[in-house]
C-alpha cells in the first residue's frame, strides 16, 4: 500500500478503494506529493457509512476532500440496504445533479438561485467496493448547527428554499425529460419500502418495546405503541400507490440537521445538503415533514408552521418561473394539505426510530454505530438500540423531543 504515498489510518478501505481514491486524487492538477487519512466528524454525525477527510499535499498547492464508503460487514449491508442507498447516492452525484445544472443553465436562472451541492470528484458504485469522494465545504466556509438545537426561523427558510428548488427540478424534469425523469424513478429506491413482513414485525416486537422503556409519560408511551411498524406498511402502500402520480419529485430523503451545511457571511445565508441515500422517487411532504420533525421544536412549530409550508410552496412557484411553468400544474396546495395528515403518520413513526439513535451524545452513539456495524444477525440490530447505559440528559433530550412531536402532531390536526 506504500505506492500510494499515503499517510493516516486507511486499513477500513479495500485495495479496490484505495486504487480509486489514489485515481481521483492524482486527476487533480496540483502535482501531488503525499496524501493524508483524517476521521471526520464525531461518532453520531453519520451511521450508515464510513467517512474520512484527506488532505492533499502538491507542489502547485494544497485541497481537502471527503471520502465516504458503506460498511464492510455483510450482515449490516444487508440490514441497512448499503448497496441500495450507495447506489442511491451515486445516481443523484452523477447524473441528477449535473442534469440539473444543465436544466439551470438552459433556461438562464442566476448563478446565485441554483441549486447547491458538494462538488463529486469521484464515485465508484461497484458492490462491495462502493465509495463517493466529494468537495470538503469547510474549506469553502459551510458548517454544521448543532443536532440538539432547533434551527432558527431564518435556517429552517433556507433550508425549505432548498426543498423547494430541489423539488421543483423534478417538475421540470417531468415537463422537459420525461423519459431522464421516468429511469431515474425506476432506478433510485426506497430503503424504508424493502422492509421485509419479519422485518416490521421486529420492529413492533423488539425495538419499539425497547423505546418505550425510555419513555418517561405514560400517555405518550400509550400514544406511541405501534407507530413505528404501522409507519413502514403506510410509507410501502403510499409510495406504490403514489408512484405515478404528477406531484411525486425525487426526494432527498434524510433531511436532518446533520445533512445540511451552512454558510453566513453578513446577511446572507447559504447552504448546501449532503448525503443523498435516501434519495427517490416521493411525495413532497415525506421531505418536508421529516426535517420540520427533526430540526425544529415543537415550540417554534406552533408559532411557525403553515407560514413555513407557505414559504416552501410559494418558493416552488417562484423557481418554476425560470422555465414558464407552475406549481399548481403539479402540485396545489389544496393536494399538499391532504398531504400533510397523511405523512404526518408515515413520517412520524420514521422519525420516532431515529430519535433513539440521534438523539444520543457522541459516547454513546459511537458505542452504539460500532455495535450496528459489527451485528451478527439481524436480532442484533434491534439489540443495539436498546436503552441501556443511557446519560439521564439524553433520556431527557429523547423524552423532550417526542413529547413536543406529539404535541405537533395534536396541535396542527396530523393525526
Amino acid at each position: 500500500m506504500a505506492k500510494y504515498n499515503f499517510e493516516g489510518d486507511y486499513s477500513s478501505f479495500t485495495e479496490r478503494q484505495l486504487s480509486f481514491i489514489n485515481e481521483v486524487v492524482h486527476e487533480q492538477d496540483i502535482k501531488v506529493k503525499k496524501v493524508v487519512f483524517l476521521q471526520l466528524g464525531e461518532a453520531g454525525d453519520n451511521f450508515m457509512g464510513n467517512l474520512k477527510r484527506i488532505k492533499i499535499e502538491g507542489e502547485n498547492g494544497n485541497m481537502s476532500m471527503i471520502i465516504k464508503t458503506a460498511p464492510p460487514n455483510e450482515i449490516a449491508r444487508e440490514s441497512y440496504q448499503s448497496g441500495l442507498m450507495f447506489k442511491n447516492e451515486h445516481i443523484i452525484y452523477t447524473e441528477l445533479l449535473p442534469k440539473c445544472d444543465q436544466l439551470q443553465k438552459a433556461a438562464g436562472v442566476p448563478l446565485e438561485e441554483h441549486f447547491k451541492y458538494a462538488k463529486c470528484y469521484g464515485s465508484l458504485s461497484e458492490v462491495p467496493n462502493e465509495i463517493i469522494i466529494l468537495e470538503d465545504l469547510n474549506e469553502s466556509g459551510y458548517s454544521m448547527m448543532d443536532k440538539f438545537t432547533s434551527l432558527p426561523d431564518k435556517y429552517v427558510r433556507n433550508f425549505l428554499k432548498s426543498f423547494a428548488v430541489l423539488h421543483s427540478l423534478s417538475y421540470v424534469l417531468k415537463s422537459q425529460e420525461p423519459e431522464f425523469y421516468k429511469q431515474l424513478k425506476e432506478d433510485l429506491k426506497d430503503h424504508w419500502t424493502t422492509f421485509a413482513d419479519f422485518q416490521i414485525k421486529m420492529l413492533k416486537e423488539n425495538m419499539e418495546p425497547g423505546f418505550l422503556e425510555i419513555i418517561q409519560n405514560e400517555d405518550h408511551k400509550s400514544f406511541l405503541k405501534n407507530k413505528i411498524a404501522d409507519a413502514m406498511v403506510l410509507r410501502k402502500e403510499m409510495t406504490i400507490s403514489e408512484n405515478d402520480r404528477n406531484h411525486t419529485i425525487i426526494q432527498h430523503g434524510d433531511g436532518w440537521t446533520n445533512n445540511i451545511l451552512f454558510k453566513l457571511e453578513g446577511d446572507t445565508l447559504q447552504s448546501v445538503m449532503v448525503d443523498y441515500q435516501g434519495a427517490n422517487n416521493n411525495n413532497p411532504m415525506s421531505d418536508i415533514l421529516f426535517m420540520l420533525f427533526h430540526c425544529t421544536d415543537h415550540e417554534d412549530r406552533s408559532k411557525h408552521f403553515y407560514d413555513w409550508i407557505d414559504y416552501y410552496h410559494s418558493e416552488m412557484d417562484k423557481f418554476l418561473t425560470y422555465f414558464g411553468l407552475k406549481v399548481n400544474d403539479f402540485y396545489t396546495r389544496e393536494q399538499l394539505d391532504d398531504d400533510l395528515k397523511t405523512y404526518a403518520k408515515i413520517i412520524f413513526g420514521i422519525v420516532i426510530l431515529m430519535v433513539n439513535v440521534i438523539q444520543r451524545d457522541s459516547t454513546e452513539a459511537e458505542k452504539m454505530k460500532d455495535e450496528m456495524q459489527n451485528i451478527k444477525n439481524e436480532a442484533d440490530m434491534a439489540e443495539s438500540m436498546k436503552a441501556q447505559d443511557l446519560t439521564p440528559e439524553t433520556v431527557d433530550r429523547i423524552n423532550k423531543k417526542v413529547g413536543g412531536l406529539i404535541e405537533t402532531l395534536h396541535q396542527f390536526h396530523l393525526i
